[in-house]
């Protein structure tokens, strides 16, 4: 039985990811004038992200930051 599983995916595409690279799923981004997104933290869960989303906005009122899943390849980092 397979854990930590995406169940439309095949088997080989899951063995492809290692445990670190499933972990984290949520990122905040900073929304970018040309809009671009950079990836400014990666999160666990979702409650993280949002708190430190509220950290983000109060240290830098003037930036757009959003919590967005991320979808990064198995090759990045």
């Amino acid at each position: 039985m397979t854990f930590n599983a995406e169940i439309n995916s095949p088997a080989s595409d899951l063995d492809a990811k290692s445990y670190k690279q499933r972990l984290n799923r949520w990122a905040i981004a900073q929304l970018m004038p040309n809009k671009q997104l950079v990836i400014v933290a990666r999160y666990r869960s979702r409650s993280d992200a949002d708190g430190h989303l509220l950290f983000f906005k109060q240290q830098s009122p003037e930036a757009n930051f959003v919590v967005i899943v991320d979808k990064k390849d198995a090759d990045s980092d």
